[in-house]
């Protein structure tokens, strides 16, 4: 049975209580083993203000010792961590990165299948172990890697972003060609072996305003973007465009293709969580292990409140899973080409 493991993001955020929320149906308790590295009494604060709740957590050693039916909690930071509701402070950024510490080092040593990450404050988790603007960095540096690809993800909707987490001052020094060819590899690969897209359609979208006007407003298009479509096109990657952002997302276009590229963060994530409703989920490709997070952050203001819709995070845990079943028909697949290959 699939293990997901759940860091629990800043507690004195609504990490702790989507996560409760969605775990709390027992039959979606029974198709996977849950567990959440937390404390007693963090879950025990958060638990208390969602009216008739049902599931239960249990305390455990190790992975090794947690089932399925229950909520199993591996223990990190302290027990007697002062819970500041709706105020980030240094102590639940330290906690929320022992949360992730404990739950990557389970990752990386097969303890746990699929990590899910609840939302981080991303100023107070800073220390000397994690010196990054967010999950998707330090992970591809967990990971050895120079890039990886933030793929926001909603049924048949997926929008990737060529650069992260960076000023918008910045973006048009730091978006080269280079840049855009490799993200596009990542995302036909993860359209791929992610999601079961034989032959993937990808849409990239412009920098400026109407793409350029045909450099009426801007080269970017055809200096960098065009020539990156171009070159991936002779990698048998089936990339269009650029195509205007506000045109293409307004337009019944978007859905005739199975992947967007972004050139920035806002451009691809306020279009999709528009779309999504609270429904999405940010999946980290290019990775060699699966972890995915609401498409949401901490959200102070409706902490205790008991009003955070735990929707997303649950998109969040089926994707990570389905994910891993499709990476695992992906390798029997393979298994089977080459056995055959070398029969005949």
């Amino acid at each position: 049975m699939i293990k997901v493991g759940i860091s629990i993001g800043d507690p004195n955020g609504i990490g702790p209580e989507i996560t409760l929320k969605a775990l709390r149906d027992n039959r979606l308790l029974s198709s996977f083993i849950a567990v959440v590295y937390a404390s007693t009494s963090v879950l025990k604060h958060y638990k208390k203000l969602i009216p008739e709740y049902n599931a239960n957590y249990t305390k455990v050693s190790s992975v090794n010792s947690a089932k399925s039916k229950q909520i199993n909690l591996i223990s990190v930071g302290h027990e007697d961590f002062e819970i500041n509701p709706g105020c980030p402070t240094n102590e639940s950024g330290a906690f929320s990165f022992s949360s992730l510490d404990h739950a990557t080092k389970d990752l990386a040593n097969g303890l746990i299948d699929v990590l899910v990450t609840a939302p981080i404050n991303k100023k107070f988790i800073q220390n000397k172990n994690f010196n990054f603007p967010g999950h998707t960095e330090y992970l591809t540096q967990l990971a050895n890697l120079d890039e990886s690809l933030m793929l926001m993800v909603m049924e048949n909707l997926r929008v990737g972003v060529a650069t992260n987490h960076i000023p918008l001052h910045n973006i048009k020094e730091l978006l080269t060609q280079d840049i855009i060819e490799k993200k596009l590899a990542l995302l036909n690969q993860s359209l791929i072996v992610d999601f079961g897209i034989l032959k993937p359609k990808i849409a990239v979208l412009g920098l400026n305003p109407h793409a350029g006007e045909n450099g009426m407003l801007g080269d970017d298009e055809n200096e960098i973007i065009i020539p990156a479509i171009n070159s991936v096109k002779n990698k048998n990657i089936l990339a269009f465009g650029p195509f205007p952002a506000d045109g293409f997302f307004g337009s019944k276009n978007l859905f005739n293709y199975d992947g967007v590229l972004a050139m920035y963060h806002d451009q691809g994530l306020i279009p999709f969580k528009t779309i999504a409703q609270g429904r999405g989920v940010n999946f980290t490709a290019g990775l060699p292990i699966v972890r995915t997070s609401p498409d949401h952050g901490t959200a102070y203001d409706l902490v205790e409140k008991n009003i955070a819709s735990e929707q997303s995070m649950r998109n969040a845990i089926y994707l990570a899973i389905d994910i891993l079943n499709n990476r695992t028909l992906q390798k029997k697949l393979s298994a089977k080409r080459l056995k055959t290959s070398s029969k005949a």
